[in-house]
């Protein structure tokens, strides 16, 4: 009797993953059309109804792929060290952001823009890694709007950025990359730290992140008083 082979028999997880990894190769190298289901499952050296039963079709194939791609991203872009300068953090994450997405179009895309369904998990940690990349610089006394505002402003550029550059040469998407960027830090960063002169706006964003420490409010009091800060942050 000819010997079965492993691969058959590989575990769900196993299998899984050599799919995923397949696709996410195919995928870097020529776009969401080169990872096809013929082409991936040659590669990851399974039948074609195979990657049907764990991902249902194509498109789940491809989410699961680009989830899976763009949560490493995450993974390593992590949170900042808190000894670097809050906005420059903050400037920094918007660098790594655009740049992985001018880097793996067809990921961003699928993420950010193809999405079916359920929100990507991977999506919503990236955003988490941005609003506590905003908090450090609402901390700091030189967020001249609301947290909520900054993160939309910060998260919607930049990707805008990406999905409508993408043609272009590379120097011309650092160049507009760069302006969009200086142009949203300057509507939401104070270059000083907070100083008695420092707008309303400013002083409101700055306290608000500091309310937890404020003592003897009632719950109903501290929410009001939220809703206030971020009005007077937000205007």
């Amino acid at each position: 009797m000819a010997a079965l082979d492993p691969i058959e028999f590989a575990t769900p997880d196993a299998t899984r993953e050599r799919i995923i990894a397949a696709a996410v190769t195919l995928i870097a190298k020529g776009g969401a059309e080169a990872a096809t289901t013929r082409a991936v499952a040659a590669m990851a050296q399974v039948q074609a109804p195979t990657i049907y039963r764990l991902f249902g079709d194509k498109d789940g194939l491809l989410r699961a792929a680009a989830e899976i791609a763009f949560a490493d991203y995450v993974a390593r872009k992590g949170a900042p060290a808190f000894q670097v300068d809050p906005v420059q953090a903050l400037a920094d994450g918007w660098d790594a952001h655009v740049a992985f997405g001018f880097a793996h179009p067809a990921v961003f895309k699928l993420i950010h823009f193809d999405q079916q369904g359920p929100a990507s998990p991977a999506a919503a940690a990236g955003l988490t890694v941005l609003r506590q990349r905003v908090r450090r610089v609402a901390e700091s006394g030189r967020l001249r709007v609301s947290e909520e505002r900054a993160a939309d402003l910060l998260h919607a550029t930049a990707t805008g950025v990406v999905l409508t550059s993408l043609h272009l040469s590379k120097v011309y998407q650092s160049s507009l990359s760069q302006s969009a960027r200086d142009s949203v830090f300057a509507t939401i960063v104070d270059q000083a730290e907070l100083e008695p002169t420092a707008s309303p706006a400013t002083a409101a964003s700055a306290l608000r992140t500091r309310l937890g420490q404020v003592p003897d409010l009632t719950p109903g009091e501290r929410l009001l008083m939220d809703e206030l800060l971020r009005r007077i942050a937000d205007r």
